[in-house]
């Protein structure tokens, strides 16, 4: 198992490559419901935290109610994959919505994007009712380069927390 401050960084890297990842949570039956989401990663040295600009939809809200937690799996067409094992949280006050806002307006491409341009209903601003963010916290982290797959160098990278 590597450390975090060998993980986070390469995970930072690849997923922020490859942008759009498939998110992952759990109805109250135990069943798997994935949609695809477009996370940003923040990573200062010693805390990687993952942001999404999304919608509260009931099925979202019920999900993370029941279990807080979502898994994120990101594959690009080399094989490359990234997967980030995440506690969710809704963050909704208006000061962390106008930071993430910031964040994807400002990051640049193929990450950043402006939130009020792509035409969400209810997306006018980063305070507007639709507009609303998820805090991902990683638990577990994986890094598997695609170029293992042809017998190239590469290594594998397992985060988890103690």
């Amino acid at each position: 198992m590597t450390d975090l401050a060998r993980t986070a960084p390469a995970f930072v890297e690849m997923a922020h490559r490859i942008v759009w990842c498939m998110v992952a949570t759990v109805d109250r039956a135990g069943r798997p419901r994935s949609r695809l989401l477009h996370p940003y990663w923040t990573w200062d040295g010693e805390t990687l935290e993952g942001w999404i600009g999304t919608t509260q939809t009931p099925v979202k809200v019920a999900h993370l109610a029941r279990t807080p937690y979502i898994s994120c799996s990101y594959v690009a067409p080399s094989h490359d994959t990234a997967v980030a094992e995440c506690h969710a949280a809704w963050a909704m006050d208006d000061e962390t919505r106008t930071r993430v806002w910031d964040l994807f307006k400002n990051a640049p491409e193929p990450v950043g994007y402006d939130p009020g341009a792509i035409g969400v209903p209810g997306w006018g601003s980063p305070t507007s009712p639709g507009f609303a963010v998820l805090r991902l916290r990683p638990w577990r982290l994986r890094v598997f380069p695609g170029s293992l797959t042809r017998g190239e160098r590469g290594e594998i990278l397992t985060w988890q927390t103690p």
